[in-house]
């Protein structure tokens, strides 16, 4: 006899505890005549098919604008998931969600060239992966020699620069993007907090603004 899990349980741990998607969930798979009304239970033989047709279904999503709206960009029915971590956008990380919430300002504002000046090689490469299809992304090493014909041509391209204060950035490197004329500083984000979260925090303050 084959063993079997409790569909409500089963359902919590992939993230359909509020009530109206526990119900949404449970409703698909009774359309799909995996269950029915009348049952509580279900065969483990079946879970990997009421997986499948979850996912084919439902973008399990949290409750963060930017991420309801890769949501419904995915062609799938946004479903809402508790805790963060089931969130298939964020993952429940607060970088993540950040870079879900920093691309969207740079669509509404219209930025779709971005220049970072500094932070470490590992942080540089996060960036990279998650920013880099995102928006046209140009990451300059703070430690490295960096001549103002360079820097000036980042300021000349970019629509956005932040320099990145307080991690692995040269003053040589920096002062060729603040100490710029006004019409390419105007662009320029001087930050001083550590972390892509704030980075990215800093720089949605700004395209608010």
């Amino acid at each position: 006899m084959s063993a079997d899990r409790d569909i409500d349980e089963w359902l919590a741990e992939r993230g359909y505890t509020p009530t109206d998607s526990r119900t949404r969930a449970r409703s698909t798979l009774e359309e799909a005549k995996i269950t029915n009304p009348k049952k509580a239970r279900m065969s483990e033989q079946k879970l990997e098919r009421a997986e499948a047709v979850l996912a084919e279904r439902f973008f399990r999503v949290c409750s963060a604008q930017a991420c309801a709206q890769v949501a419904r960009a995915s062609g799938r029915e946004p479903l809402l998931v508790e805790p963060r971590t089931h969130c298939e956008s964020c993952g429940g990380s607060n970088n993540r969600r950040a870079v879900a919430d920093f691309v969207e300002a740079c669509q509404r504002k219209g930025v779709k060239r971005v220049v970072i000046v500094g932070g470490s090689p590992a942080v540089r490469e996060e960036l990279e992966d998650q920013l880099g299809n995102r928006v046209a992304l140009r990451m300059v090493d703070g430690t490295e020699r960096h001549t103002a014909d360079k820097a000036r041509h980042n300021l000349d391209w970019a629509d956005l620069v932040l320099v990145w204060g307080a991690t692995e950035l040269h003053h040589k490197v920096s002062e060729h993007y603040t100490g710029g004329p006004p019409t390419a500083t105007r662009k320029v984000i001087h930050v001083t907090r550590r972390g892509v979260a704030a980075l990215l925090a800093e720089a949605i303050t700004h395209l608010k603004r």
